[in-house]
């Protein structure tokens, strides 16, 4: 009997020191934008509006290839073969060969181009930039660049530090 008196006073105890973990905090209340704005303008800031907001629509994306055909009346070229892309020309875009601007009378089938492109609402895609010809030297030297220093950072990622000599396995 005397072990269960012992007990009870012992589980009492153990629930008093759980309990406030239990319990749940009391929520945090925030100042109104409107009663913190009015305290502070210069804290105040706008919420993005959807406008304003770049949708994957909006972003440019890189594409490659040669030129299957072109339209110079629809100011269209195609680049692929088997999966092909129509690119739209607008005044917008920005046309170049060796560095220099050209115009679309410039764009011609067989040609190698690149570049970026955005889709629009419809589902055409139109073009950003569009650079025509082989790469430039320049461009290789920053392709070549900027791969050799994505691979040193993968390579170095990947491999797993050395044990240090002192230190040892154990099972």
């Amino acid at each position: 009997m005397t072990h269960k008196l012992q007990l009870i006073p012992a589980c009492i105890a153990a629930l008093a020191l759980c309990s406030p973990l239990a319990a749940k905090p009391a929520p945090k209340v925030s100042p109104s934008p409107a009663s913190s704005a009015a305290a502070s303008p210069a804290l105040s800031k706008k919420a993005p509006t959807p406008a304003t907001i770049k949708t994957t629509a909006e972003r440019a994306i890189p594409f490659k290839g040669m030129i299957a055909s072109v339209d110079q009346v629809a100011k269209t070229f195609t680049i692929g073969k088997g999966k092909t892309r129509v690119f739209q020309v607008t005044e917008k875009t920005v046309l170049t060969k060796g560095g220099a601007a050209v115009t679309m009378k410039e764009v011609v089938a067989n040609e190698e181009a690149r570049g970026s492109y955005t889709k629009a609402a419809d589902g055409t895609l139109e073009a950003k930039t569009v650079k025509l010809g082989p790469m430039t030297d320049e461009e290789k030297a920053a392709s070549s660049k900027s791969s050799k220093k994505k691979a040193k950072t993968e390579t170095s990622s990947d491999a797993s530090p050395a044990p240090s000599p002192g230190t040892t396995a154990t099972p």
